[in-house]
């Protein structure tokens, strides 16, 4: 299914970090369109559509860039400071049947049967990298977490995926641990782990009595 998002640019004529910075301030994104053996081209999109739709799942864009249409694909974002807001898009000319490797969000579903037993769903990552056709990049990959109990895990390799789509992230990639929490230790149990110290007994001299001075006679 085409899950392409339609999106209207503007040609950016001038570059720099005060260029781009007044992009933003009008509320744009300044991005940056490559390959297919064809020269970038610098432009800016509507910073709140582009968002939004990257929020719904779309990776594939159908961008028109002025009087003609290309279909792009969100190759990198950058963010600011906070980790909140994109300022810069890197976006790649794709066709419609090629393959593609795009990185994609991990979705976790269901209750871990562990957690009935004192155990806790620790999530190591939150993404896969795969590889599959430009139309068939999924919003996320689904992952169980039903099954695990106790000392389980879940890696990348066990993580079933949709028709067409080819695992690229490293098979024993880490992906979902179930653990039981440490218990928290009394003061006593603490008091009783820590080794005592030998007492050291030293012995106390008594201060020499001075001798009397034998007189003259």
């Amino acid at each position: 299914m085409d899950k392409s998002l339609l999106l209207e640019a503007e040609i950016r004529e001038h570059a720099g970090s005060k260029s781009a910075a007044k992009l933003r301030a009008q509320g744009r994104i300044p991005a940056i369109v490559y390959g297919h053996k064809k020269e970038p081209t610098s432009i800016s999109l509507d910073a709140h559509d582009f968002a939004e739709g990257l929020h719904h799942g779309h990776r594939l864009l159908d961008v028109k860039i002025g009087k003609r249409k290309e279909k792009l694909l969100v190759k990198d974002l950058q963010y600011d400071h906070l980790s909140k807001n994109i300022i810069h898009a890197d976006l790649i000319r794709v066709d419609v049947t090629e393959t593609v490797r795009v990185t994609v969000p991990i979705e976790l579903k269901g209750t871990a049967k562990g957690t009935h037993e004192g155990g806790i769903i620790e999530e190591h990552t939150d993404h896969l990298q795969i590889e599959c056709r430009a139309t068939d990049i999924p919003e996320s990959i689904v992952v169980s977490v039903k099954e695990i109990g106790v000392d389980d895990a879940v890696h990348a390799g066990d993580v079933e995926l949709p028709d067409g789509v080819k695992l690229v992230s490293d098979p024993t990639m880490l992906l979902v641990t179930c653990h039981l929490l440490a218990a928290a230790k009394t003061t006593e149990e603490l008091e009783e782990e820590e080794p005592i110290a030998p007492e050291v007994i030293t012995e106390v001299k008594e201060p020499e009595q001075e001798q009397p001075q034998e007189q003259n006679q």
